[in-house]
């Protein structure tokens, strides 16, 4: 069970920048009147945000404002749901995935490579860089380890890719998001084993043409393009 604790030192007010204001706006406009608590979450996401990664309490307390909600109310979403920090963390805050599937893959040993290069769970670096702490599924399964850093996942993990992809983001420099072994999605890592007619081994497909229906008498032969990433049919008829 995690502990949920405001941070004892906090900002004396926060304000939501004109843009952030206008894309709240569009949010509430959403819901029925009287119903625009529904967008709490989505307003305490976007203060999160702007705040560096972490929920500060006058943040909390401006999202009950403009949702006409009992500030009480609010806190108890904010410290019910761990997707919101309530303390400050590095401007690269990582969340290492420790459930069972990451466990068997190696989640360990990238949790060994997170205590050597940032400290242990909860700290942030005196360089205001990092910071880490250990979730739950993060329902990327597949492709374990994972981690998820601020919004993006950095999936198929080894301790030596994933200290380089610290060390880019240390850096400032650019770094993959998704596999970083790369692997297409979340097929198999060797490679495709069924439908490589289709798609081909690596399942990066091209274009492939699969045999007509058994009860389809036009003649028509589907064709696949996977040039631009997404997949469509289309009838080819008498080619």
């Amino acid at each position: 069970m995690s502990l949920r604790r405001l941070a004892e030192k906090q900002p004396e007010s926060f304000e939501f920048t004109p843009e952030s204001k206008a894309w709240a706006a569009k949010e509430i406009a959403k819901y029925p009147s009287g119903r625009q608590a529904s967008a709490v979450i989505s307003l305490l996401w976007r203060a999160q945000k702007q705040s560096g990664y972490w929920l500060p309490l006058p943040a909390i307390e401006k999202v009950a404002e403009m949702l006409d909600m009992p500030k009480i109310r609010v806190l108890e979403v904010a410290t019910f749901y761990t997707m919101f920090n309530l303390e400050p963390v590095g401007r690269h805050h990582v969340q290492l995935c420790g459930t069972t599937p990451c466990m068997l893959r190696g989640a360990e040993d990238l949790k060994a490579v997170l205590r050597k290069r940032v400290g242990e769970a909860g700290h942030v670096t005196a360089d205001g860089v990092f910071s880490w702490t250990e979730v739950e599924c993060l329902g990327a399964c597949c492709n374990a380890p994972m981690v998820q850093i601020n919004d993006d996942y950095y999936e198929d993990l080894t301790p030596e890719n994933f200290l380089r992809l610290l060390e880019d983001l240390a850096a400032g420099r650019s770094v993959k998001t998704g596999s970083q072994t790369g692997r297409v999605s979340s097929e198999p890592a060797g490679g495709l084993t069924t439908l490589t007619t289709l798609y081909g081994v690596e399942g990066r497909g091209g274009r492939a043409t699969a045999p007509a229906p058994a009860n389809d008498r036009s003649g028509a032969a589907a064709t696949i393009d996977e040039g631009a990433g997404n997949s469509h049919i289309e009838a080819e008829l008498g080619r």
